[in-house]
């Protein structure tokens, strides 16, 4: 395990929620001294394995003078903060919020840190930059090829504009900016309670609760990579630590399976008999969104090490544990 952590300063925007909560334990676990900002509604529960060696203040990421007190005596800030866009169903309808509340405290914070001379300053992208045009594994060099996917628009350019001005904000003024372009993250703690969320934990929810037939949006023969939690969260640790060089990196999993593949996976690893409907009336959203992560490994060395099947067992368990009785 590296030291690079050990002793620093770090400042983990949305570092109460699925994955950042992850990131704070790793970052803790490295010796780091975490400062988690969260808005006053803002459930801190995930935090509870480390809240006694971490600091938690209530700021709102949108309040300039706020952010500014923040900065202060901090040497690298990874803004993991981000919209919710849950599943296609509720992205397809707000464009327009997403972008906005992506864009808005991301420019105070990167900006704020600039003024501060932080040291480095982590960008956490997303696939949903990549455009239909775009090779099968999606290469780096494809992520501003075409327009984002028209399902995950609003979400989709939100995160090309954080890659661009990250990247101009190094070029001008010389921060040290590192960009983790991030494939489907999933596992423990992920949303699986609320109305609208992504496909692995929605479709658990669903079995489990006893839909039957579970219906899955489209054809179910659109592919994606998931990439479990824990490694989605190492990811981000060593793109920041290895590579602040505005240089967008995929970090994901080589797996990759169709919708309908991980809607019967997941039925037979739930121990149910469920059958599936397609409801082809409804999106595939993109056809293919696999992730091309030799740049990861020749770069920083990265690799997933939590297979598919393993990590599906290991939400499915986290569910069952925390599902409101």
């Amino acid at each position: 395990m590296s030291d690079f952590y050990t002793g620093k300063k770090v400042l983990v925007t949305g570092g109460a929620g699925f994955i950042g909560s992850h990131v704070v334990e790793m970052l803790v676990e490295r010796g780091a001294h975490v400062t988690v900002p969260v808005r006053s509604t803002t459930k801190t529960d995930f935090l509870d394995s480390v809240r006694d060696r971490i600091s938690i203040v209530e700021a709102d990421l949108r309040d300039r003078p706020r952010v500014d007190a923040l900065m202060q005596g901090q040497e690298i800030v990874m803004n993991l903060a981000a919209a919710k866009g849950g599943g296609i169903a509720h992205s397809m309808k707000h464009h327009g919020s997403l972008f906005r509340d992506n864009m808005q405290p991301y420019l105070q914070v990167l900006d704020a840190a600039r003024e501060a001379e932080v040291e480095r300053f982590l960008v956490v992208s997303s696939a949903c930059v990549y455009s239909r045009e775009a090779s099968n594994h999606a290469l780096e060099s494809e992520g501003f090829l075409g327009v984002p996917e028209a399902a995950n628009a609003g979400y989709g350019w939100s995160k090309r504009m954080e890659e661009y001005v990250g990247q101009a904000y190094a070029a001008e003024f010389g921060m040290k900016v590192a960009i983790a372009r991030m494939y489907n993250g999933y596992g423990p703690r992920d949303d699986f309670f609320a109305e609208y969320n992504h496909v692995i934990p929605g479709l658990i929810k669903r079995i489990f609760e006893g839909e039957n037939p579970l219906v899955v949006w489209g054809t179910g023969t659109q592919t994606r990579s998931f990439i479990y939690v824990t490694d989605f969260a190492r990811g981000i640790l060593q793109v920041c630590e290895k590579y602040a060089v505005a240089d967008p990196l995929n970090i994901g999993s080589d797996e990759e399976i169709s919708i309908g593949d991980l809607a019967h996976l997941l039925i037979e690893l739930s121990g149910k008999e469920v059958k599936v409907e397609f409801d082809t009336t409804k999106p595939d959203g993109p056809l293919r969104r696999s992730a091309d992560t030799s740049r990861a490994f020749e770069k920083i060395g990265f690799r997933t090490e939590v297979p598919l099947r393993e990590g599906l067992k290991k939400s499915i368990e986290w569910y069952q544990a925390n599902k409101p009785q």
